[in-house]
Protein backbone atom coordinates (compact mmCIF):
# COMPACT_ATOMS: atom_id res chain seq x y z
CA UNK A 1 0.00 0.00 0.00
CA UNK A 2 1.34 3.24 -0.36
CA UNK A 3 0.81 6.70 1.17
CA UNK A 4 1.09 10.65 1.21
CA UNK A 5 2.45 13.06 3.93
CA UNK A 6 1.24 16.77 3.13
CA UNK A 7 4.26 18.61 4.34
CA UNK A 8 3.96 21.17 2.68
CA UNK A 9 2.62 23.95 4.53
CA UNK A 10 3.64 27.02 6.48
CA UNK A 11 2.18 26.22 10.12
CA UNK A 12 1.45 29.47 10.57
CA UNK A 13 -1.10 29.03 13.74
CA UNK A 14 2.17 27.64 15.31
CA UNK A 15 4.12 30.71 14.65
CA UNK A 16 6.62 31.46 15.41
CA UNK A 17 7.79 28.02 16.08
CA UNK A 18 7.34 27.16 12.79
CA UNK A 19 9.54 30.72 11.62
CA UNK A 20 12.38 27.95 12.91
CA UNK A 21 11.00 24.83 12.49
CA UNK A 22 8.90 23.09 9.69
CA UNK A 23 5.66 22.27 11.60
CA UNK A 24 6.50 17.97 10.72
CA UNK A 25 9.82 18.00 11.88
CA UNK A 26 8.06 19.97 15.03
CA UNK A 27 9.12 16.95 18.08
CA UNK A 28 6.58 15.29 20.41
CA UNK A 29 8.05 13.29 22.94
CA UNK A 30 11.84 13.55 20.96
CA UNK A 31 10.84 12.53 17.90
CA UNK A 32 8.78 14.55 14.57
CA UNK A 33 5.47 14.59 14.52
CA UNK A 34 6.22 13.26 10.28
CA UNK A 35 8.62 10.07 12.10
CA UNK A 36 5.58 9.72 14.50
CA UNK A 37 3.18 9.66 11.23
CA UNK A 38 5.74 6.72 9.72
CA UNK A 39 6.08 4.59 12.10
CA UNK A 40 2.02 4.97 11.86
CA UNK A 41 1.89 3.82 8.49
CA UNK A 42 4.69 1.57 8.76
CA UNK A 43 2.01 -0.50 11.19
CA UNK A 44 -0.68 -0.21 8.61
CA UNK A 45 1.34 -2.04 6.30
CA UNK A 46 2.00 0.89 4.09
CA UNK A 47 5.51 0.48 1.86
CA UNK A 48 5.45 3.33 0.17
CA UNK A 49 5.43 6.87 0.98
CA UNK A 50 5.65 10.23 -0.72
CA UNK A 51 6.07 13.74 1.41
CA UNK A 52 5.33 16.60 -0.65
CA UNK A 53 7.36 19.66 0.58
CA UNK A 54 7.71 23.51 0.57
CA UNK A 55 7.79 25.95 3.54
CA UNK A 56 11.48 25.09 4.90
CA UNK A 57 11.64 22.25 3.00
CA UNK A 58 15.50 21.70 3.28
CA UNK A 59 15.06 21.12 6.58
CA UNK A 60 12.61 18.28 5.78
CA UNK A 61 15.09 17.26 3.25
CA UNK A 62 17.45 17.29 5.77
CA UNK A 63 15.75 14.67 7.78
CA UNK A 64 14.14 12.17 5.27
CA UNK A 65 15.99 13.00 1.63
CA UNK A 66 14.60 13.11 -1.36
CA UNK A 67 15.00 9.14 -1.52
CA UNK A 68 15.56 7.01 1.32
CA UNK A 69 14.31 3.80 3.32
CA UNK A 70 12.59 5.04 6.48
CA UNK A 71 11.03 2.44 9.05
CA UNK A 72 11.58 -0.05 6.36
CA UNK A 73 9.27 1.81 3.80
CA UNK A 74 10.52 3.25 0.78
CA UNK A 75 9.87 7.54 1.36
CA UNK A 76 10.43 10.29 -1.76
CA UNK A 77 9.97 13.46 -1.07
CA UNK A 78 9.26 16.09 -3.42
CA UNK A 79 9.50 20.00 -3.55
CA UNK A 80 6.86 22.02 -4.41
CA UNK A 81 7.79 25.30 -6.36
CA UNK A 82 4.69 26.75 -4.97
CA UNK A 83 1.53 25.59 -2.01
CA UNK A 84 -0.73 23.67 -4.24
CA UNK A 85 -2.85 23.34 -1.69
CA UNK A 86 -4.03 19.81 0.15
CA UNK A 87 -5.41 18.07 -2.79
CA UNK A 88 -3.05 19.82 -5.62
CA UNK A 89 -0.22 18.82 -3.67
CA UNK A 90 -1.67 14.85 -4.57
CA UNK A 91 -2.78 15.63 -7.55
CA UNK A 92 0.87 16.59 -8.80
CA UNK A 93 2.23 13.24 -8.28
CA UNK A 94 -1.09 11.19 -9.14
CA UNK A 95 0.94 9.24 -11.05
CA UNK A 96 2.19 7.50 -8.17
CA UNK A 97 -1.05 5.46 -6.79
CA UNK A 98 -2.41 3.04 -8.92
CA UNK A 99 -4.20 1.37 -5.95
CA UNK A 100 -6.31 2.16 -2.38
CA UNK A 101 -4.27 4.68 -1.13
CA UNK A 102 -3.96 7.26 2.67
CA UNK A 103 -3.62 10.75 2.83
CA UNK A 104 -2.57 12.22 5.90
CA UNK A 105 -1.70 15.79 7.43
CA UNK A 106 1.80 16.08 7.86
CA UNK A 107 0.84 17.82 11.19
CA UNK A 108 -0.93 14.89 12.94
CA UNK A 109 -0.39 13.46 15.89
CA UNK A 110 -2.52 10.51 16.25
CA UNK A 111 -3.23 6.72 16.63
CA UNK A 112 -5.97 5.99 14.81
CA UNK A 113 -6.33 2.54 13.44
CA UNK A 114 -4.83 3.10 9.98
CA UNK A 115 -5.38 -0.73 8.85
CA UNK A 116 -9.51 -0.24 10.05
CA UNK A 117 -9.81 2.39 8.07
CA UNK A 118 -8.82 1.29 5.07
CA UNK A 119 -10.58 -1.92 5.89
CA UNK A 120 -13.74 0.14 6.29
CA UNK A 121 -13.34 1.71 2.74
CA UNK A 122 -13.08 -1.57 0.95
CA UNK A 123 -15.93 -2.94 2.49
CA UNK A 124 -17.97 -0.37 1.55
CA UNK A 125 -16.62 -0.13 -1.72
CA UNK A 126 -15.78 3.79 -1.52
CA UNK A 127 -13.84 6.39 -3.73
CA UNK A 128 -13.19 8.06 -0.79
CA UNK A 129 -12.93 7.66 3.28
CA UNK A 130 -12.64 10.42 6.15
CA UNK A 131 -11.64 9.22 9.44
CA UNK A 132 -13.79 11.02 11.58
CA UNK A 133 -13.96 11.02 15.60
CA UNK A 134 -15.73 13.03 18.06
CA UNK A 135 -14.29 16.43 19.72
CA UNK A 136 -16.03 18.53 22.60
CA UNK A 137 -15.95 21.65 21.05
CA UNK A 138 -16.69 21.87 17.13
CA UNK A 139 -15.39 25.27 16.57
CA UNK A 140 -11.83 24.38 16.12
CA UNK A 141 -13.12 21.67 13.51
CA UNK A 142 -14.65 20.95 10.43
CA UNK A 143 -17.21 18.56 10.84
CA UNK A 144 -19.42 15.78 8.88
CA UNK A 145 -22.76 14.84 8.94
CA UNK A 146 -23.45 10.84 8.62
CA UNK A 147 -26.45 9.35 7.28
CA UNK A 148 -27.26 6.11 9.07
CA UNK A 149 -25.20 3.60 6.80
CA UNK A 150 -22.25 6.35 7.10
CA UNK A 151 -22.84 8.12 3.97
CA UNK A 152 -21.04 11.72 4.19
CA UNK A 153 -24.52 14.24 3.55
CA UNK A 154 -22.50 17.26 4.61
CA UNK A 155 -19.67 19.50 5.94
CA UNK A 156 -19.81 22.45 8.48
CA UNK A 157 -16.83 24.71 9.23
CA UNK A 158 -16.00 25.23 12.61
CA UNK A 159 -19.15 25.72 14.01
CA UNK A 160 -20.78 27.00 17.22
CA UNK A 161 -21.79 23.67 19.18
CA UNK A 162 -25.36 24.89 19.45
CA UNK A 163 -25.39 25.10 15.45
CA UNK A 164 -22.95 22.47 14.80
CA UNK A 165 -24.86 19.05 12.78
CA UNK A 166 -23.07 16.42 14.27
CA UNK A 167 -19.40 16.63 16.69
CA UNK A 168 -17.53 14.35 14.46
CA UNK A 169 -14.16 16.31 13.43
CA UNK A 170 -12.74 15.70 9.88
CA UNK A 171 -8.76 14.93 11.34
CA UNK A 172 -7.16 15.25 7.41
CA UNK A 173 -6.83 11.29 7.23
CA UNK A 174 -8.63 9.97 4.12
CA UNK A 175 -8.28 6.67 2.22
CA UNK A 176 -9.33 7.15 -1.52
CA UNK A 177 -8.99 4.86 -4.98
CA UNK A 178 -7.18 6.71 -7.51
CA UNK A 179 -10.15 7.88 -9.42
CA UNK A 180 -11.07 10.26 -6.83
CA UNK A 181 -7.97 12.44 -8.32
CA UNK A 182 -9.85 12.83 -11.27
CA UNK A 183 -12.28 15.73 -9.31
CA UNK A 184 -8.82 17.35 -8.99
CA UNK A 185 -7.96 19.75 -12.14
CA UNK A 186 -4.39 20.12 -13.11
CA UNK A 187 -1.40 22.41 -12.00
CA UNK A 188 -4.38 24.37 -9.92
CA UNK A 189 -4.63 25.25 -6.18
CA UNK A 190 -7.18 22.76 -4.57
CA UNK A 191 -8.25 21.96 -1.51
CA UNK A 192 -9.24 18.78 -0.22
CA UNK A 193 -12.46 19.81 2.32
CA UNK A 194 -13.12 23.50 0.39
CA UNK A 195 -13.00 22.15 -3.38
CA UNK A 196 -13.05 18.25 -4.02
CA UNK A 197 -15.25 17.04 -1.13
CA UNK A 198 -18.34 19.08 -2.41
CA UNK A 199 -18.01 17.62 -5.82
CA UNK A 200 -17.77 14.18 -4.61
CA UNK A 201 -21.04 14.86 -2.90
CA UNK A 202 -22.72 16.84 -6.18
CA UNK A 203 -21.42 13.98 -8.17
CA UNK A 204 -23.31 11.42 -5.89
CA UNK A 205 -19.98 9.41 -5.40
CA UNK A 206 -19.64 6.78 -2.89
CA UNK A 207 -18.37 8.85 0.03
CA UNK A 208 -18.15 7.45 3.26
CA UNK A 209 -16.84 8.34 6.93
CA UNK A 210 -15.19 6.11 9.27
CA UNK A 211 -16.19 6.89 12.43
CA UNK A 212 -14.53 6.28 15.56
CA UNK A 213 -12.74 7.32 19.46
CA UNK A 214 -9.01 7.86 18.69
CA UNK A 215 -6.42 10.25 19.95
CA UNK A 216 -5.91 12.81 17.26
CA UNK A 217 -4.57 16.66 17.24
CA UNK A 218 -3.70 18.40 14.36
CA UNK A 219 -1.27 20.67 17.10
CA UNK A 220 -3.03 23.87 15.91
CA UNK A 221 -1.90 26.24 18.61
CA UNK A 222 1.31 26.69 20.85
CA UNK A 223 -1.14 25.44 23.57
CA UNK A 224 -1.88 22.35 21.31
CA UNK A 225 1.65 21.81 21.25
CA UNK A 226 2.21 21.54 24.73
CA UNK A 227 -0.79 19.12 25.55
CA UNK A 228 0.19 17.14 22.53
CA UNK A 229 3.42 16.72 24.92
CA UNK A 230 1.82 15.84 28.31
CA UNK A 231 -0.22 13.50 26.25
CA UNK A 232 2.53 11.09 24.63
CA UNK A 233 4.61 11.35 27.98
CA UNK A 234 1.05 10.19 29.86
CA UNK A 235 0.57 7.84 27.04
CA UNK A 236 -2.70 9.17 26.40
CA UNK A 237 -1.45 8.63 22.84
CA UNK A 238 -0.11 5.46 21.74
CA UNK A 239 3.37 6.46 20.08
CA UNK A 240 6.53 5.17 20.86
CA UNK A 241 9.21 7.43 22.46
CA UNK A 242 12.94 7.11 21.73
CA UNK A 243 15.42 6.44 24.44
CA UNK A 244 16.08 3.27 27.39
CA UNK A 245 13.66 3.87 29.93
CA UNK A 246 14.77 4.44 33.32
CA UNK A 247 11.34 3.72 34.68
CA UNK A 248 7.84 4.80 33.89
CA UNK A 249 8.03 7.82 33.10
CA UNK A 250 11.88 8.55 32.31
CA UNK A 251 13.19 8.29 28.88
CA UNK A 252 17.08 8.80 28.51
CA UNK A 253 19.00 8.15 25.16
CA UNK A 254 21.87 6.24 25.82
CA UNK A 255 24.48 9.07 24.41
CA UNK A 256 22.99 11.61 26.81
CA UNK A 257 25.30 12.62 29.22
CA UNK A 258 23.07 12.93 32.93
CA UNK A 259 25.59 14.48 35.93
CA UNK A 260 24.98 12.16 38.99
CA UNK A 261 23.79 14.94 40.76
CA UNK A 262 20.92 16.37 38.37
CA UNK A 263 17.63 15.48 39.48
CA UNK A 264 14.78 14.43 37.07
CA UNK A 265 11.51 14.42 38.67
CA UNK A 266 7.90 13.85 37.14
CA UNK A 267 7.99 12.75 32.88
CA UNK A 268 10.71 13.39 31.11
CA UNK A 269 12.48 12.76 27.83
CA UNK A 270 15.97 13.33 27.73
CA UNK A 271 17.88 12.86 23.73
CA UNK A 272 20.83 12.01 22.06
CA UNK A 273 24.12 13.86 22.90
CA UNK A 274 22.00 15.96 25.05
CA UNK A 275 24.16 16.99 28.63
CA UNK A 276 22.36 17.69 32.06
CA UNK A 277 25.04 19.50 34.50
CA UNK A 278 25.68 19.18 38.22
CA UNK A 279 22.83 19.90 40.31
CA UNK A 280 20.45 20.80 36.88
CA UNK A 281 16.84 20.06 37.76
CA UNK A 282 14.36 18.98 34.83
CA UNK A 283 10.82 18.59 36.78
CA UNK A 284 6.76 17.85 35.26
CA UNK A 285 6.95 16.95 31.28
CA UNK A 286 10.09 17.99 30.07
CA UNK A 287 11.37 16.88 26.81
CA UNK A 288 15.15 17.99 26.35
CA UNK A 289 16.16 17.39 22.55
CA UNK A 290 19.48 16.02 21.04
CA UNK A 291 22.26 18.34 21.74
CA UNK A 292 20.73 20.52 24.00
CA UNK A 293 22.54 21.64 27.50
CA UNK A 294 21.41 21.94 30.72
CA UNK A 295 24.05 23.57 32.43
CA UNK A 296 24.61 23.83 36.21
CA UNK A 297 22.07 24.51 38.64
CA UNK A 298 19.75 25.54 35.94
CA UNK A 299 15.86 24.46 36.42
CA UNK A 300 13.76 23.51 33.97
CA UNK A 301 9.79 22.98 34.63
CA UNK A 302 7.08 21.97 32.59
CA UNK A 303 8.83 22.64 29.30
CA UNK A 304 9.95 21.54 25.71
CA UNK A 305 13.34 21.85 24.58
CA UNK A 306 14.14 21.68 20.95
CA UNK A 307 17.17 20.42 19.16
CA UNK A 308 20.70 22.19 20.28
CA UNK A 309 18.93 24.64 22.80
CA UNK A 310 20.74 25.83 25.81
CA UNK A 311 19.99 26.58 29.21
CA UNK A 312 22.60 28.60 31.28
CA UNK A 313 24.06 27.94 34.45
CA UNK A 314 21.09 29.16 37.17
CA UNK A 315 19.10 30.03 35.09
CA UNK A 316 15.12 28.91 35.55
CA UNK A 317 12.60 28.11 32.51
CA UNK A 318 8.91 27.60 32.93
CA UNK A 319 6.39 26.13 31.13
CA UNK A 320 8.19 27.47 27.54
CA UNK A 321 9.17 26.09 24.44
CA UNK A 322 12.53 27.10 23.32
CA UNK A 323 13.31 26.30 19.95
CA UNK A 324 16.25 24.81 18.14
CA UNK A 325 19.57 26.54 19.23
CA UNK A 326 18.28 29.34 21.16
CA UNK A 327 20.36 30.23 24.02
CA UNK A 328 18.85 31.00 27.81
CA UNK A 329 21.53 33.30 29.20
CA UNK A 330 22.66 32.01 32.50
CA UNK A 331 21.36 33.34 35.89
CA UNK A 332 17.59 33.95 33.20
CA UNK A 333 14.19 33.62 34.33
CA UNK A 334 11.57 32.68 31.88
CA UNK A 335 8.27 31.96 32.01
CA UNK A 336 4.84 31.02 29.61
CA UNK A 337 7.34 32.21 26.46
CA UNK A 338 8.35 30.63 23.02
CA UNK A 339 11.99 31.43 22.40
CA UNK A 340 12.75 31.27 18.77
CA UNK A 341 16.12 32.97 16.52
CA UNK A 342 13.88 34.81 14.01
CA UNK A 343 16.75 35.51 10.89
CA UNK A 344 19.35 36.78 13.76
CA UNK A 345 17.03 38.24 16.34
CA UNK A 346 15.86 35.76 19.33
CA UNK A 347 12.48 36.75 19.63
CA UNK A 348 10.60 35.35 22.72
CA UNK A 349 6.52 35.69 22.63
CA UNK A 350 4.00 34.75 25.31
CA UNK A 351 1.98 31.96 25.90
CA UNK A 352 -1.27 31.95 27.79
CA UNK A 353 -0.57 29.58 30.52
Amino acid sequence: MKAMVLAAGKGTRLAPLTDAVPKPLAPVAGKPIIGHIFELLKGAGVEEVHVNVYHLADAILNYCGYETRMNGMTVNVTRERELMGTAGGVRRISGRFDDTFIVIMGDALTDVNLREVVAFHKERRALATLALTPVSDTRQYGVVELDADNNIRAFQEKPHPDEAISNLANTGIYVFEPEALEYIPEDTFFDFANDVFPRLLAAGEKFVGYEASFYWSDIGTLESYRAAQRDALSRKVRVSIPGERWDESLWVDRDARVHPSAGLFGRVVVGRDAVLGPAATLAGDVVVGSGCWVEAGAVVERSVLLPGARVGAGARVEDCIVGPGYEVQPGESVRNEVLVHAALTATPVSIDP
